[in-house]
């Protein structure tokens, strides 16, 4: 039996001045965890019989589909660099060298890892498919660690990977996936919703998040109430709604207006009396282009063109141009490229390169540009727009492509849908990928398929963050007392709070009731600590126990108090009868 009096657990009164979201306040309030650096934190007793009873939740799931393996968390050069990460993957990636001078890192995923032993062991369809699991240690070289854990440098993470002969067998492994995470994340108790998402760095067809809505989020999710889409907003779409276009002045060809100092989008729309949505903004970069096998990477001027009421969505303008890296052009590479100033940039006149990160300017126009006439753009030159601007009249593109950030209202992109889409923060707890041939094809993985053929496997990689698990139910469920956890993943499911230990009677009943809950199978802790109840009170709705029996006065009368942690107030409860009533509950 755990009793209070011999746990550790060192409660504070008040968070750190540097916590800001729930999730950290009270994982340190609730002696959970203990900084030990920037992003690196110490488990404390509490904090790791939660983050246990997560990890035997996705066990027990993954073993349903999968084998468990146990990976090396140190990882050679060689292999990341067949795969080609090793440079792709930048500052993010811990790196270091061994007395003998060899390049090493800390792995941030094992991809690569896994496909090696893929490569040398699998021969023949008849092994696939595979699905092969593991729970490890990751490291990320976070730039900025906040948030508690929800941005470390040191996390645990389940990441699993499929090997299978073809589309259809990956679209099963992938599914596969999709419904035991939906069972482990209903058994953790955390309200979530699948998301469409970008793959990033993981490369792959498709991937999709699972997301659980918190202010504490820091992606941002768009969802339509009527039919469900939801989409992360790095990869969201929605249909924009006809725009009223301006009738044209003079012989409708672009006109030079001079525009003394107005290089804002407001100021331009309130000069030439219109909407922002006839104004087009430009965005500049300088992409970064890696170097293929042995050569150098490059860096490319990009002109990003789109409404004036739109923003740019980085992450879909680097997928669609294929860069590695976006940073601003500066004023130096505004003029080289562009020959204009900051405020005053615009399409008319320059000459895109034929095709994306080649030599010249990559211009890229989003597809809200697409179809319009008669807009407002910069001149390329000081204190100088047009007006009277059509695309592919007066003015051509690299690519046009989606390249903005949706904006909350506007319509569904499901086909039929009335829904307008609603945006809200959300904390990523999982994410599957469709990976495709990307790691076993840069590899050199084949097998045989049934006509003797080598053939490439087709691979799918699948990660949960069990602290994020954890983090993810505290933001849903807290009060300015503490959080509660659900019983699955509490680190106690119950504590008997024995108001008076001076009392015999309260303090028998008290061990008589723990032994017996523990006896049945219920995860207890007995307070037996020589302190007021107020501050047992206290103590218990801030540690995440969700339900806590209170013996006290009551039980002369042959009952006690049941509290369950979300709901106000108690019940009276037959001392005889409690057990069973826990055991409903839990």
């Amino acid at each position: 039996m755990h009793r209070w009096s011999k746990l550790f657990v060192p409660t504070l009164r008040e968070a750190p001045a540097d916590a800001e979201v729930a999730s950290h306040k009270f994982l340190l309030r609730a002696g959970y965890i203990r900084q030990l650096g920037a992003g690196i934190y110490s488990y404390l007793p509490l904090g790791q019989r939660a983050l246990n009873k997560i990890i035997g939740i996705v066990r027990e799931e993954m073993d349903q589909i999968g084998q468990e393996f146990f990976l090396p968390a140190i990882h050679p050069r060689e292999v990341w660099e067949q795969s080609g990460r090793w440079s792709l993957m930048g500052d993010n990636m811990f790196r270091l060298k061994d007395r003998k001078g060899a390049e090493l890192c800390l792995g941030m995923t094992h991809e690569e890892v896994m496909t090696g032993i893929a490569r040398n062991e699998l021969r023949s369809y008849k092994q696939l498919p595979q699905i092969w699991y593991q729970i490890q240690t990751k490291f990320r070289d976070e730039p900025r660690p906040k948030a508690g854990l929800l941005r470390v440098r040191q996390f645990t993470m389940k990441d699993s990977y499929s090997f299978d002969i073809d589309a259809a067998g990956l679209d099963k492994s992938f599914d596969l996936h999709d419904a035991v995470y939906r069972k482990i994340f209903t058994r953790c108790g955390l309200k979530f919703v699948a998301v469409d998402a970008d793959s990033g760095a993981m490369g792959g067809s498709q991937s999709q998040e699972f997301m659980v809505y918190t202010d504490a989020g820091e992606d941002l999710i768009a969802s339509c109430p009527v039919c469900g889409y939801a989409a992360n907003t790095e990869k969201a779409i929605s249909v924009l709604e006809p725009v009223t276009e301006m009738e044209p002045t003079g012989d409708g060809l672009p006109e030079l207006v001079l525009t003394p100092g107005l290089g804002a989008i407001a100021d331009v729309a309130e000069f030439f009396k219109i909407s922002p949505a006839s104004d087009i903004k430009c965005v500049a970069y300088m992409a970064l282009k890696r170097g293929e096998r042995g050569k150098p990477d490059s860096w490319h001027g990009l002109a990003a063109f789109l409404r004036g009421d739109h923003q740019v969505n980085e992450t879909k303008l680097t997928a669609e141009v294929g860069a590695a890296e976006l940073r601003t052009m500066n004023g130096e590479e505004l003029e080289e490229f562009l020959h204009a100033p900051a405020g005053f940039l615009g399409p008319v006149g320059l000459s895109p390169a034929s095709a994306p990160l080649t030599s010249g300017i990559t211009v890229v126009i989003d597809k809200g540009l697409e179809g319009r006439k008669n807009l407002v753009a910069g001149a390329n030159k000081l204190d100088y727009h047009f007006r009277n601007v059509t695309p592919g009249r007066d003015f051509s593109w690299t690519l046009a492509a989606d390249i903005r950030t949706v904006n909350e209202g506007e319509a569904c992109p499901t086909p039929g849908c009335t829904g307008r889409l609603v945006v809200g923060k959300a904390v990523e707890v999982g994410h599957i990928f469709k990976l495709g041939y990307k790691y076993t094809s840069s590899m050199g993985a084949t097998v045989l398929d049934p006509n003797g053929k080598e053939v490439i496997p087709i691979m799918g990689s699948y990660g949960i963050g069990i602290e994020r698990i954890l983090t993810a139910a505290i933001e849903q469920s807290n009060d300015a007392n503490g959080f509660w956890l659900p019983a699955s993943i509490a680190p106690f499911t119950v504590v008997v709070t024995v108001t008076n230990v001076t009392d015999p009677l309260l303090k028998e009943t008290g061990e008589t009731l723990a032994a017996q809950l523990e006896a049945a199978g219920i995860d207890v802790l007995l307070d037996d600590r020589d302190e007021r109840a107020g501050v047992k009170f206290k103590d218990a709705d801030l540690v995440g126990i969700p339900y806590r029996i209170n013996v006290g006065k009551k039980v002369a009368e042959g009952k006690v108090e049941l509290v369950t942690r979300p709901v106000p107030g108690s019940e009276d409860v037959e001392i005889g009868e409690i057990v069973n009533r826990l055991k409903s509950l839990a």
